[in-house]
This record gives structure tokens, C-alpha cells and sequence, in this order.
């Protein structure tokens, strides 16, 4: 895996109102955040781990490069305020997390992000291999995500009850993104997965957190989830 980053310099009124950046006009305002993006290589991987750099990507007034980094550039358009952007080239997925959030490891997972001090509050993303080409293969949103809560996601001696699951389709890709709690005799965890279809792999996302912070976090978690996106490889 090879780390790449990008500079992008964006002009003019148009693109400054669609990144509501106001009061351009004639004065360079720059605007910085945070973008990962990971491509496949063998010089970086250490026994397995992932290793992806940090970036400050720039935006300001000049020259556009979209035509160079069409992806790239589209997702710096749209990261919301207080949230980074991890993109995976070579594994070919993509989403948002909290801006104060780290990376850390998480096995059996092929990328992952905590809250600095509260180390329940997560995102993490993994996939396997499938013969499926689209979500909608694997059945019924209901029936996916039922059997997924109450006999994949739970343990024996946890119970796993669901709020609410949708579906949407972003870029041509499907997706099914659901919220969910797995509750056991003394203690309880709160999530949204978004799971999705492409390349050949069956992708997963879990965002969540503590049950008992669940309401002041949730809206966070719920941008984080449906950030989720996977890409052609």
C-alpha cells in the first residue's frame, strides 16, 4: 500500500457557495481539513497493518484541479464541518469520521477510528469475498438485517433489538443502513451498520457507541454511517 495526497485549490463564487464558504469573492480564504487515502503497495504494510498518513488538504482560491482528482475532489467538496474523510483506493470504500477521532487497530477489520478518550465510541469497516453483485442478492432488507442483529452481531447472552433501517442508493451503488442495540445482563451497545455490495466483497461499517451516550452522539454516528460509500476498483 502506497499513501497519497492531495492538494486542491478551488475558485470563484460558484463552488465557494456549493462548500459555503461566504464572503469569498476577491480574498484567498483557505479552508483545512484532514483526508486520508490509502493505495495498494507493498513498501508500507508491517505484517499486515495498515499504515495510512495524514494529509492537510487545502482549499482555496486558484486554479481548479478537479479534472485531476475527480474522486478525491468530490469528496473534499462535500466532508462536513468537524469531520475527515478516510478513502481507500485500493479496497475500494470510503467515509467520514469525527475530526478528533484516531486510527487505531481493530482486528479483523481493515480500517478503524476511536474518540481519543472514550475508546467505545468507534467506526470500523471490514469486508470478505462474496459471489453477490449488489446488496439487493443477499434478500429483503428486513429479513437481512434481522438475521444479521440477532444471530450474527449478538453474542448467546446478548439481546439484539432494531429502531430503524433504510435503504438508499448513492452513485449508482445500494446500500442498507440500520440502527440497532445489542443488550446484555450489564451492559449495552448502540450502532448503525451500513452494509453494501461491489467488487466482489461484502462490505461492512459500525459506527457506535456506549447505549448510555447514545443520545447525545447519535447524529454524529448517524453522518458517519451514511458517509459510507464504496467505490470501483
Amino acid at each position: 500500500m502506497a499513501v497519497s495526497s492531495l492538494s486542491l485549490s478551488l475558485a470563484s463564487s460558484t463552488l465557494s457557495k456549493r462548500l459555503n464558504l461566504p464572503h469569498l469573492n476577491n480574498q484567498p480564504r483557505l479552508a483545512l481539513f484532514n483526508i486520508i487515502t490509502c493505495c495498494r503497495g507493498t513498501d508500507i504494510y508491517n505484517e499486515g497493518r495498515r499504515d495510512c498518513k495524514r494529509r492537510p488538504m487545502l482549499l482555496g482560491v486558484g486554479a481548479l484541479a478537479l479534472s485531476l482528482f475527480p474522486a478525491s475532489s468530490l469528496l473534499a467538496e462535500e466532508v462536513p464541518e468537524r469531520y475527515d474523510a478516510f478513502v481507500d483506493k485500493s479496497d475500494g470504500y470510503s467515509y467520514y469520521y469525527p475530526s478528533d477521532w484516531i486510527d487505531f487497530d481493530f482486528r479483523g477489520h481493515d480500517s478503524a477510528f476511536k474518540d481519543r478518550y472514550l475508546q467505545l465510541q468507534n467506526v470500523r469497516v471490514s469486508f470478505i469475498p462474496t459471489d453477490k453483485s449488489d446488496v439487493h442478492e443477499l434478500g429483503p432488507m428486513e429479513e437481512v438485517v434481522s438475521n444479521l442483529v440477532r444471530h450474527v452481531y449478538a453474542t448467546p447472552m446478548q439481546v439484539g433489538n432494531i429502531f430503524d433501517m433504510q435503504e438508499r442508493t448513492t452513485d449508482g451503488k445500494n446500500y442498507y443502513t440500520f440502527e440497532y442495540a445489542l443488550t446484555s445482563r450489564n451492559f449495552s451497545r448502540a450502532a448503525f451498520a451500513t452494509i453494501a455490495v461491489a467488487n466482489g466483497r461484502y462490505y461492512t461499517l459500525i459506527v457506535g457507541a456506549n447505549e448510555r451516550r447514545w443520545r447525545r452522539v447519535r447524529n454524529q454516528m448517524k453522518v458517519v454511517a451514511d458517509s459510507f460509500k464504496v467505490l470501483d476498483i
